[in-house]
Parts: structure tokens; C-alpha cells; sequence
């Protein structure tokens, strides 16, 4: 276990040591709270949604989450490269503990970054319902950043190069997102559209968080974190399997 925890806290000094990182991982967030939160206000509320800051808060939090938890796949192409993963892969350790460590110390660090979006959007005039579902929120964000960094790590031990990486999250990153219901409600879509978002293993986060922080949820929290725990244990599966067979 202590392979786990050196990896772990690798990533976290790796994280806070990056300033510049943590700043420029905040605009994109920064940019859809002010510019679709105010720019779309208006309309949200004519059509009867009420206030689409409160609406939208949590699916940017959950934005920033799966950003910085996906990406976290490209720290193991580092590794590989730069021969760090080699030292690693040949210490008397389970390559097991080897995933476990670095998907928690991603989950950990994809999870801070959802914890300063949801302060700014606290700024912005984002507002939840009751203080004592915040932890059930935190479980929400955890599970999202565990299951999306695995996901990250999966796919990072099949590629071998940073440009077939960016390829494959560019297809996949921003279809996870917006198919998600982060910026639009789930209600009254084409049922093609339903199909599809009900497949999106986000939808869930987004939701289960909303239900959470602002008691609007869709499925229902119960249903959303039996779906959420179920991936998280699955992916996590994968990208062990994956791992064990990647070469250094």
C-alpha cells in the first residue's frame, strides 16, 4: 500500500507545484459560468427553468472534474516517455497498486479542482439548497474524477504517443460533455437524444450533484449513485486489466 500512496501524493506534489496549471484550468470554467450563465439567463427564465445559474453551476463544476481527471492519462505517456514508468513498472510492486495509485492521486487532484470552481461559482451567484448535502455532493465529485481518471489511464496505456491522445479525448471529452445535460435540461429531448444521454456515464454525476446541491434531480440520487458507484468499480477493473498488460 505504500506504492499507492507514494504515487498518490507524486501526482498531488506534481499538481500544486504547477501553478500556472491550476490558473489556466480555471478559465474555461470561469468563461461558461459568466458567458452562458448571464448570456442565457434571460432566456432560461422566460421559458419557465428559473435562475440558469443555479441550473448550470453543477454541470460545470462536474466540466472541470472530467477536464482534469481525463487528462490526467497524459501524466502516464510522460512517465513512459521520459523513462519514469520504466523505474516503476520494475519495482516488486502489483501493477495493480501501480493504476490504483496514480488514478487516485488524478481522482484526488481532478476533485480539488471541481472543490475551487464550485467557490467561484459561489462568486458568480451560484447558490445550494442546504449545507448538510454537501458531503453527498463531495461524493458525487469523487466518484466522477475516479471514474473519468480511469478511464484516462485506460486509454493512456494503449497509446504510446501525445498526438494519438489528444486525438482520441478530443473525440471523446467533448461529446462526454455536452451530451451530458450540463448546459441544457434533460427534459422534453427527441428520444434519439434521451438514448443517448442516458448512456453517458456524466449524465449521472451531473445529476445525482444537482440533486444534491440544488434538489433538481432527474433519476434520483439513489439511482444515480448505485449507476455511479457500478461504473467507478468497472473502470477502475479496465484500466487495471489494461494497465498489467501496457509496455513500458
Amino acid at each position: 500500500m505504500s506504492t499507492i500512496y507514494i504515487l498518490w501524493l507524486r501526482q498531488l506534489k506534481k499538481y500544486f507545484r504547477a501553478r500556472s496549471r491550476i490558473i489556466g484550468a480555471l478559465g474555461q470554467p470561469l468563461l461558461f459560468l459568466l458567458a452562458f450563465g448571464f448570456g442565457f439567463g434571460a432566456i432560461f427564465k422566460q421559458a419557465g427553468q428559473g435562475n440558469y445559474i443555479q441550473f448550470l453551476g453543477p454541470g460545470i463544476i462536474m466540466m472541470s472534474v472530467l477536464f482534469t481527471a481525463i487528462f490526467s492519462g497524459i501524466d502516464l505517456i510522460w512517465d513512459r516517455q521520459f523513462g519514469f514508468l520504466k523505474e516503476t513498472m520494475v519495482a516488486p510492486v502489483p501493477r495493480w497498486q501501480i493504476m490504483l495509485g496514480k488514478t487516485l492521486g488524478g481522482a484526488t487532484v481532478a476533485a480539488f479542482q471541481g472543490l475551487i470552481v464550485f467557490i467561484l461559482a459561489i462568486i458568480v451567484g451560484f447558490r445550494f439548497y442546504n449545507p448538510l448535502m454537501l458531503p453527498v455532493a463531495a461524493i458525487f465529485v469523487i466518484l466522477v474524477a475516479i471514474i473519468f481518471t480511469s478511464l484516462g489511464v485506460a486509454i493512456a496505456s494503449r497509446i504510446e504517443d501525445m498526438q494519438g491522445f489528444q486525438l482520441i479525448m478530443n473525440f471523446l471529452v467533448m461529446p462526454i460533455f455536452f451530451l451530458s445535460g450540463a448546459l441544457f435540461p434533460l427534459q422534453g429531448l427527441p428520444a434519439v437524444m434521451e438514448v443517448v444521454i442516458k448512456l453517458d456515464p456524466l449524465t449521472y454525476g451531473i445529476d445525482g450533484l444537482r440533486g444534491a446541491l440544488i434538489n433538481a434531480s432527474t433519476f434520483g440520487i439513489t439511482t444515480d449513485l448505485m449507476i455511479m458507484v457500478i461504473l467507478a468499480v468497472v473502470l477502475l477493473g479496465i484500466g487495471s486489466y489494461l494497465f498489467e498488460r501496457i509496455q513500458a
